[in-house]
């Protein structure tokens, strides 16, 4: 994992349609009821994908990652149109991992094996949970036997798939999720995503959470939840390599690791962010997050972005910190020092250090201890004051 820390380049293009809404998520995703006309979305993908190379010139692509949303409601010349317009304006590396999220309700295996045709290598499938019950909570269209039979299909189809689960769920005991997780880590073969339940504001479960109709586990039982996760992972083979994403050693996710280890990534579609460096300045970007409305704007004037920040080097510092510091491999001190243009207070090391919350390895890195990750917000902004 050790990769140089400046080469990758990832492309996120977001599609933003899912077919309901989950109560938890408070992602950028919209449910039409009436036919999207792909053909239009995939030309302002394309426009979107075109000015952006102008404006930032060649690179090598080494990751792209379709996101959402619900991607895989996308017809497979859809998915081949946008990743053609990549290739049209970038060089796409011969080991690049082009990855596609999906919903176990949206999976058809004539419909993965175009997406594999038209040049998807990995799929990320929103399992969310093994039991019907916590699905039904959850407000997800599958059941249990329905992700599994899509776990089946991908595995068919692509050489590398990973899943997600969402744990700390209302009820849920440290028992019972460590039988949830075993069961998926055999399903698993080499990467699993792995999210603790969180109330979202402006979600249908913050409303229920807070009027007392939502339980979810208190603190103490949501630490050993996680302490769960971490020893089954470690201990078949899964590791965790970032605070909730787990792999065998080298099967890590490419295009996450670009976000991670702060390097650069264009965001192409509705809602989209994206971090550019444009003449040795980094640019923070987003685009407009109504579909209709990024559509329309891209087709005006080339770009649906409405944010376009230039970030100082303190706050690049700030973000290799917050997101580096995530990794189970940590950041290079080093490479802090050259954005910052000061380094981290040594004193600050030593007492988080003796407090058993982060480690220095004898090259220099810097990480957060197991002990540490569950109190990774404080560890960052201690570090970073």
């Amino acid at each position: 994992m050790g990769a140089d820390p400046d080469k990758a380049f990832g492309v996120y293009v977001h599609w933003p349609f899912c077919l309901s809404k989950c109560p938890y998520c408070d992602f950028n995703s919209h449910v039409r009821h009436a036919a999207i006309d792909e053909a239009r979305f995939a030309r302002a993908f394309a426009r979107e994908i075109a000015a952006t190379a102008a404006r930032i010139g060649p690179r090598d692509v080494s990751s792209i990652f379709l996101g959402g949303g619900t991607p895989s409601l996308m017809q497979p010349s859809t998915v081949g149109a946008i990743l053609d317009a990549i290739g049209k304006h970038w060089r796409v590396t011969p080991d690049a991992e082009v990855s596609l999220e999906a919903n176990p309700t949206s999976v058809e295996a004539t419909r993965f094996r175009g997406y594999r045709a038209a040049g998807v290598n990995r799929v990320s499938l929103g399992v969310q949970a093994l039991d019907d019950a916590s699905l039904k909570t959850l407000g997800r269209l599958h059941t249990a036997q329905e992700a599994m039979d899509a776990v089946a299909i991908a595995r068919s189809a692509f050489d590398r798939y990973s899943f997600d689960l969402i744990y700390a769920r209302p009820g849920q005991t440290p028992a019972m999720w460590e039988a949830e997780l075993r069961r998926a880590i055999g399903e698993a073969a080499e990467h699993l995503s792995l999210y603790q339940l969180t109330i979202e504001a402006e979600t249908p479960f913050f409303a229920l959470h807070r009027a007392g109709k939502l339980q979810t586990p208190d603190e103490s039982a949501s630490r050993a939840l996680y302490d769960v996760t971490q020893s089954v992972c470690a201990e078949l083979g899964l590791p965790a390599y970032e605070i909730s994403n787990h792999a065998r050693p080298g099967a890590e996710c490419k295009h996450n690791l670009v976000y991670w280890r702060g390097q650069e990534y264009a965001g192409i579609g509705p809602g989209a962010h994206g971090r550019l460096d444009i003449g040795g300045t980094r640019y923070a970007i987003a685009t407009e997050k109504r579909p209709e409305s990024w559509m329309m704007r891209v087709e005006a004037t080339g770009t649906g972005v409405i944010t376009d920040d230039r970030l100082n080097s303190e706050e690049r510092a700030d973000e290799f910190l917050l997101m580096g510091l995530r990794l189970a491999e940590g950041i290079d001190p080093r490479r802090y020092q050259a954005l910052a243009g000061r380094s981290l207070d040594p004193s600050r090391i030593a007492l988080l250090c003796a407090e058993g919350a982060i480690a220095v390895d004898a090259d220099g890195r810097l990480r957060v201890t197991q002990a540490g990750f569950p109190v990774l917000d404080a560890v960052v902004a201690d570090l970073a004051a």
